[in-house]
């Protein structure tokens, strides 16, 4: 009986000291509970890109407040931390040192503008930060460097989508490019001169311009005395749309097609009725009729948009989708990998068919881009609406 006795006693001594273990080492693992994890966000909040940055915003506050609410990462809090770098490079770098250095962030969210992302890059890199771009830029991703990756469409993927358009769906080869003197107007351009024969499409003229200019009529002017059969503008607002109305004010009837950057309602508040006809490669989550039915992608778009919709009484556009895509991206890794560098991006790396709302999203340790080209399609404005711009004779859906 006392045998019996003691080895029950030993039995639950025993059992204790198990449990006590598992508890404290499951602590030790990816429990954040009475933690703080802190992420450095840099958009552009004032500035030529502000209706990037805009958007943006909207979305890391409402992913943040949704944290709030829930688990956060793994019981532990979620804090973004946002800097406005203005649309300035230079401030962009200013502001991811003070995030890294003073606010002890484990990972950044940024930049809204390619050349604000080519800025910090050097200092993400060399402080070995894990940062997830909203920046189209090919440098951003081209060459794959361990430290940054991107949820926006690249260059490369949008210019893939333009040239399919204007080979077998407008029957366009002579192009004129009008593209922003800045980071991202100039890859651009360059990524369309280097694709374009492959297509069998010309360039006839290349101009640019400012991002702080307003009339583009001299430019246009030149672009009118070459054998141009469309104008393919690269940039962000407010420079196409300055364009817009230049070319209305002009009589100029050939086609106007732009890149991504003019994929928010902005550029049509800003155009007004210039904006009707222009042409645009973007995402397929602003219009979403043409996600194929029933996925998970098409559900990802659906909740975020009635979510985004209930909280500021507007419609998600592809820069909204940015933020959203990005802040996820980090959180879902940090969920699993916790504060340390490495584990993040690894964890980055690891994706595969993750369905966001820019698209469905695979990395790997040798493409930090995560689209494919089947994520865009064209749009065409009509009305001042949105509306798919489908090839002669059937869908691109």
């Amino acid at each position: 009986m006392i045998r019996k006795k003691r080895f029950s006693v030993a039995f639950v001594f025993t059992t204790c000291i198990l449990v006590a273990l598992t508890l404290a080492l499951g602590g030790c693992g990816n429990s954040g509970a009475g933690k703080t994890y802190k992420i450095g966000v840099i958009l552009s909040l004032s500035g030529p890109s502000a209706p990037l940055g805009q958007s943006e915003q909207r979305s890391i506050q409402l992913l943040e407040k949704d944290l709030q609410k829930g688990d956060g990462i793994n019981g532990g809090k979620v804090q973004f931390i946002i800097e406005d770098d203005e649309s300035d490079p230079a401030k962009a770098n200013v502001a991811v040192n003070k995030l890294i250095d003073q606010e002890g962030v484990a990972a950044i969210i940024g930049c809204s503008s390619t050349g604000s992302t080519l800025a910090i890059a050097p200092t993400v890199k060399k402080k070995q930060i894990p940062c997830v771009a909203m920046a189209a830029g090919t440098a951003v991703t081209q060459p794959t460097e361990k430290w940054l990756f991107s949820v926006a469409p690249s260059d490369v993927l949008v210019v893939q989508r333009v040239l399919m358009y204007f080979r077998d769906e407008a029957k366009v080869k002579n192009v004129a490019i009008l593209h922003d003197s800045n980071a991202y107007g100039t890859g651009g351009a360059d990524v369309f001169n280097a694709q374009a024969p492959k297509y069998g499409v010309k360039v006839v003229a290349d101009e640019s311009y400012g991002s702080a200019d307003t009339d583009m009529t001299a430019q246009l002017t030149k672009i009118t005395q070459t054998p141009a059969q469309a104008i393919l503008v690269w940039g962000t607002n407010p420079g196409p749309a300055s364009i817009a109305k230049n070319i209305q004010q002009l009589n100029i009837k050939i086609p106007f097609v732009a890149s991504s950057g003019i994929a928010n309602q902005k550029f049509i508040e800003l155009a007004g009725s210039a904006a009707n006809g222009v042409v645009f490669a973007a995402s397929r989550l602003i219009l979403p009729s043409t996600i194929p039915a029933g996925s998970d992608w098409e559900k990802a778009v659906n909740d975020f948009s009635s979510e985004y919709k209930a909280a500021y009484n507007i419609s998600i556009d592809t820069f909204a989708a940015h933020g959203w895509d990005a802040g996820n991206m980090v959180v879902n890794a940090m969920k699993k990998a916790g504060t340390e560098s490495t584990d993040i991006c690894d964890r980055i790396e690891q994706v595969k068919d993750y369905p966001g709302v820019d698209g469905v999203f695979t990395y790997s340790p040798t493409n930090h881009a995560g689209l494919k080209v089947n994520a865009l399609i064209m749009v065409k404005i009509v009305n001042g609406q949105w509306t798919q711009d489908k090839p002669s004779g059937g869908s691109s859906k």
